[in-house]
C-alpha cells in the first residue's frame, strides 16, 4: 500500500534497485559465483599503497571525515594540472550523479541521455521528477550530434554522454566530444560521464578547460583504480559549478578511510599503468573466447567486452540465465537492439579460463532450449 506521506514524485515511482549485486544472486541461487564478471570492477584490486594507506587509516574511523577534502583535492589538482576550486569529491560517480541533477533539475525540467546507456542517471532524474528524453544509438556508439539535436530540440538543461561508454565498451575520440561540448545549446550542461577514461588512449579526452562552463566531467577511482567498494569519485568544472556541490552534497558522505586509499592510489602511477596493460591483454583474450564461439567482440575502451550474440535480447538473456546457472556472473545491456549482447568483465587468468570452458556448453544449453534457457 502506498504511503500517502510520500512526495507525488516518490509516489510515482516503482521501488528500484538500478544493479542486482552478485551477493545477492549467490544467495537467490544457493551457491557462490566461480566467475565474477559482470560488474566491471577490478579484479586485482587496488593498488598495495592504497591498501596499506587504508588499513592505517582504519584505526581514526572513529573520527568523522574532512568534509573539504583537502588532502585528495591537492593531489588531484596537481595531478590533472587544475586549480583545486575546480573539483568536487563524493560517493563515487553515482553519488555526484545523484548531487548534480538535485543542483540543476526541477519538476517538469527537460534532460537528454542515450536509450541504453548508464542507467543509475535516469534513476535520479526520475528521482527529482525530470523529464527524461532519450536517443538511440548510432549503431555500437552514442550519438554525440543526436544527442545535441534532441538537446536543442527540447530545452534540455542536462544532456548526458559516457566516454568510454557503458554498456558498449566504445569511444568517441577528443575532437568528437569537443565539437560536442562547443554545440552545447544555452542553458544547457553537458554530464561527460569518464568512468573508464584511464583504460581508453588519451587522444579520446579533450583537454580540460576549467572556464567553460559546458561541461562537467566525472571521474572515479572504482574502475581502474579498483577501489569500486570505497565509493569515491570527483567532478571537474567551472569553480562556480564545483563549489555549488557544497550546497547539496552529503559533506560527511566520503568516508575518511577512501579519502586515504584514493591519495595513495593516485600516487601510484606505477601500479596503474600495469593495471591498465593487464586489462588490455584480458580484452584480447575475452575477444578470442567469444569469436570461438561465434560471437562478435565488440571494440572496447573499458575494462569489459561487450559480446554481440548476432541474435535478439531474448537469446542474449537466455545465455546470461544459462552461464549464472553455471556459476559466471556477466551482464548485458537492458535496452533493443543492444540487449543483443553481453557484457564481460575482464577477470583474473583464472576467471577468464572458467568463462572459456562455460561459454560453449551455456551456448549448447540455449541452442537446444534446456531449461536453462
Amino acid at each position: 500500500m502506498t504511503d500517502h506521506r510520500l512526495t507525488r514524485i516518490a509516489q510515482s515511482l516503482p521501488d528500484t534497485v538500478p544493479f542486482v549485486a552478485p551477493e545477492r544472486l549467490e544467495e537467490l541461487r544457493g551457491a557462490p559465483f566461480d566467475a565474477r564478471l559482470g560488474a566491471n570492477e577490478l579484479a586485482y584490486g587496488p593498488s598495495p599503497a592504497a591498501i596499506a594507506a587504508m588499513h592505517d587509516a582504519v584505526g581514526d574511523i572513529w573520527k568523522y571525515g574532512v568534509p573539504e577534502t583537502p588532502a585528495l583535492k591537492r593531489v588531484l589538482a596537481e595531478h590533472l594540472g587544475i586549480p583545486e576550486a575546480a573539483l568536487t569529491i563524493g560517493e563515487g560517480i553515482d553519488g555526484l550523479l545523484g548531487t548534480l541533477v538535485r543542483l540543476f533539475v526541477e519538476p517538469g525540467d527537460t534532460v537528454v541521455t542515450s536509450a541504453g546507456s548508464y542507467p543509475t542517471f535516469n534513476y535520479h532524474v526520475a528521482g527529482v521528477g525530470g523529464a527524461l528524453h532519450t536517443v538511440p544509438y548510432a549503431e555500437n556508439h552514442e550519438d554525440p550530434q543526436a544527442l545535441i539535436g534532441k538537446a536543442r530540440e527540447v530545452r534540455a538543461k542536462l544532456v548526458y554522454l559516457s566516454n568510454p561508454n557503458n554498456p558498449m565498451g566504445s569511444v568517441h575520440d577528443a575532437a568528437t566530444v569537443q565539437a560536442m561540448i562547443e554545440a552545447v545549446p544555452d542553458g544547457c550542461l553537458l554530464v561527460l560521464d569518464e568512468a573508464y577514461c584511464e583504460f581508453a588512449p588519451e587522444a579520446t579526452r579533450p583537454p580540460i578547460n576549467i572556464d567553460d562552463r559546458r561541461v562537467i566531467r566525472f571521474r572515479t577511482f572504482s574502475k581502474a583504480y579498483g577501489m569500486a567498494g570505497a565509493r569515491i569519485g570527483y567532478g571537474i568544472a567551472h569553480p562556480d559549478i564545483a563549489r555549488a556541490f557544497d550546497k547539496l552534497r552529503n559533506h560527511f558522505g566520503v568516508n575518511r578511510v577512501a579519502l586515504a586509499g584514493a591519495v595513495a592510489a593516485l600516487a601510484d602511477q606505477e601500479y596503474l599503468e600495469d593495471v591498465v596493460g593487464r586489462i588490455s591483454r584480458g580484452r584480447e583474450k575475452l575477444a578470442q573466447i567469444a569469436r570461438a564461439e561465434g560471437l562478435v567482440p565488440l571494440p572496447s575502451a573499458t575494462n569489459f567486452v561487450t559480446m554481440d550474440t548476432g541474435r535478439d535480447g531474448a537469446f542474449a538473456r537466455a545465455l546470461l540465465r544459462a552461464l549464472e546457472a553455471r556459476g559466471v556472473f556477466v551482464r548485458m545491456p537492458g535496452i533493443a537492439p543492444l540487449d543483443r549482447c553481453i557484457r564481460v568483465s575482464v577477470g583474473t587468468d583464472g576467471e577468464l579460463e572458467i568463462f572459456a570452458r562455460h561459454l560453449p556448453l551455456a551456448r549448447a544449453d540455449v541452442l537446444k532450449g534446456s531449461p536453462e534457457a
